[in-house]
Order: structure tokens, then C-alpha cells, then sequence
């Protein structure tokens, strides 16, 4: 089941994005020492609570069995335009189709939304990640390398 985060929720939805972006880190290398601003160590309480009271993002988590094992969040941009934000599937939850319905959730509510594009980033190196969004309608734009992460970021869209 799907349904919109709850304050009391915060904890829960920071341990499966650390946990889920942490399977990111150890496959490819980054350390909080090389990657201090990778999701897998920057995220927190205080950052998801600013996107939800701050920012008013929309923040849905997939609830199995009265556990917490997937989350997504939705930056409404200018133009039409929204960011999928750390969609994550806890390691254990994986490969059950779960990231899928959470994927097929967020483009319905931000195109209620009225967000005619979704804006998505990668870990470029990731390329069963990339793979999969493609396979999921979205269209690789191209990457950019910051000096601060030891991996290129990758661009991706998909139309609405």
C-alpha cells in the first residue's frame, strides 16, 4: 500500500533512504569520507522534515505489512516541472515490483500535480539504474561531474 508520509513516519522514511542509497555507496565506492553529500550519508530527520513543512513536498511511502519499505518524494519545479526525489526500496524489498509502483505513483500524483515533465538523477555509473528508468519511459539528457561527488550525475525525464 501506498499512502502519504506522516510526521511520525520521518524516522522510518530517513532509514530506508540511508539503507537503500547505502547499497549505492558500497557497490561503487563512496564513503562519507569521498561522498559527503551522497544521499546515503547526508540525508537526515531535519532534511526530510524541511521538505515536508518547508517545502510542502509531496512524500509517499509503500507500507507492507505494517513495515515501511519504500519512499519517494516530489519537488514541484517552475515551468510544469517536478523532481523525483530519492526513491528508494529497502535491500530486503527489493525485486518485487515495489519500486515500480512506487515510480508508476509518482508520475500519476505529479501529473495531478499538473507537472507535465518529471526531472531524475543518477548515479551515471549506476547503469542498471539508468536501464531501468529507461525501461520505466524515461529518457536519458546527459551528465555533469561535480568536483564534491566521486561519480558523475546523470539527467533523465520523463514526459508526463
Amino acid at each position: 500500500m501506498i499512502r502519504e508520509v506522516f510526521h511520525e513516519d520521518i524516522p522510518a522514511c530517513v532509514n530506508i533512504i540511508k539503507q537503500s542509497f547505502k547499497t549505492v555507496a558500497d557497490e561503487f565506492g563512496f564513503t562519507e569520507e569521498n561522498a559527503p553529500r551522497f544521499t546515503a550519508f547526508a540525508t537526515n530527520e531535519e532534511r526530510l522534515l524541511w521538505h515536508m513543512d518547508g517545502e510542502h513536498r509531496p512524500m509517499y511511502v509503500y507500507e507492507e505489512a505494517g513495515v515501511l519499505c519504500g519512499y519517494y518524494s516530489l519537488l514541484i519545479q517552475e515551468n510544469n516541472e517536478c523532481e523525483l526525489n530519492n526513491l528508494a526500496v529497502l535491500p530486503e524489498y527489493r525485486h518485487k515490483g515495489i519500486g515500480k509502483q512506487l515510480l508508476e505513483h509518482a508520475y500519476s500524483v505529479a501529473r495531478e500535480k499538473d507537472c507535465k515533465l518529471m526531472n531524475i538523477g543518477i548515479v551515471e555509473e549506476n547503469t542498471k539504474l539508468r536501464k531501468w528508468y529507461e525501461e520505466n519511459g524515461a529518457i536519458h539528457l546527459g551528465t555533469h561531474k561535480f568536483d564534491f561527488f566521486p561519480f558523475t550525475c546523470g539527467y533523465m525525464r520523463k514526459e508526463l
